[in-house]
């Protein structure tokens, strides 16, 4: 035991756990903030039907990342969720709102139109309380003696908001390529219209939140600066993706589109880690501070060797029993 980093082994696997749910559960969060501005009702049955088989699968990640926090970094939960009640509070609102939508959208007549905002409202709201959290952990959290300090509502600034309209904007993005994989005739014309739009939207708050955040914190700029010939092939090759994304979206190249822009995310969330190590919990506390004895992290670390292989092996067989395109009048349901 003494041979490994446990708690570097830990962080790789939470950090995994995150962007996994990142990338499984943004899409149709993206679908739900698309829905209202759909074309039609048919569409919104292809938008749903797109994702109602693995939707639920997909939260299997936020789930084992949650967990796996707890266990081997206990000093996390102790500060960030007192800082963070309110914004965790909305996310899971607008998670619960969205999973009960699924299922009764389908089944309604008469409230169909209710279920429909119930959809895009929890989709919405989940995505932006995702991005502002993201935001206050970039600024950082008021601390004294292993505990939080600072106010409830410290986590919503104009900064968490641009990372949380950044967020809505993104995970749009992931949606309307996965629709375009997903579907075809008019409805896979109308989210490949989107596109070029949202990509714009993504690339300027991204630029946006890049010169922001050195301002925030002036470390951030010296890690940058000190490691030249690593860590800027990131935030390189993340706007690679996005050239990609335009041309492969215009030659219609549907599958590289939405494999590009999970690139997307993937770079520029190491950029975000880059820009915070070794910092659990910023501007105090490293992961090693964070974590909780190495016999916890090890009995723990013995579960999920178990638990990750068998998440990832149901999780790809459930997108190869529905892939393909979904087709009005068909789906799921």
């Amino acid at each position: 035991m003494e041979m490994y980093d446990l708690s570097l082994i830990w962080a790789v696997i939470i950090a995994f756990g995150v962007i996994m749910y990142v990338l499984m559960d943004g899409f149709d969060l993206g679908l739900g903030i698309l829905f209202p501005f759909a074309p039609d009702e048919d569409a919104r049955d292809v938008m749903m039907n797109s994702v109602a088989p693995v939707w639920d699968g997909n939260e299997t990640w936020l789930v084992l990342g949650g967990a796996g926090l707890i266990a081997a970094f206990p000093l996390v939960y102790t500060i960030l969720l007192p800082a963070l009640y309110l914004g965790v509070f909305l996310m899971l609102a607008g998670l619960i709102f969205r999973g009960v939508a699924f299922e009764f959208r389908f089944k309604s007549k008469r409230t169909r139109g209710w279920w429909n905002a119930a959809f895009a409202g929890g989709s919405f709201v989940a995505a932006f309380a995702q991005g502002c959290v993201v935001g206050a952990y970039i600024q950082g959290f008021e601390t004294a003696d292993r505990v939080y300090t600072g106010g409830a509502f410290d986590w919503l600034t104009p900064f968490s908001v641009l990372t949380g309209i950044g967020l809505v904007v993104g995970y749009t993005l992931l949606g309307a390529t996965w629709l375009v994989l997903k579907s075809e005739g008019h409805v896979r014309e109308w989210a490949r219209g989107l596109i070029p739009k949202l990509l714009i939207g993504v690339l300027a708050v991204f630029v946006i939140v890049s010169l922001w955040t050195p301002w925030i914190d002036p470390g951030v700029f010296d890690r940058w600066f000190d490691h030249l010939q690593v860590i800027w092939l990131l935030p390189f090759a993340a706007l690679l993706c996005a050239a990609g994304i335009y041309f492969a979206t215009r030659r219609r190249r549907e599958g590289l589109a939405f494999l590009l822009t999970l690139g997307l995310f993937i770079f520029t969330y190491l950029g975000l880690l880059v820009s915070r190590w070794p910092y659990v919990i910023p501007p105090d506390y490293t992961l090693w501070d964070a974590a909780s004895a190495p016999e916890s992290q090890f009995f723990i670390l013995i579960g999920v060797l178990f638990v990750v292989p068998i998440v990832l092996t149901y999780t790809a067989w459930s997108y190869w029993v529905f892939r393909g395109k979904v087709r009005v009048g068909e789906g799921y349901h």
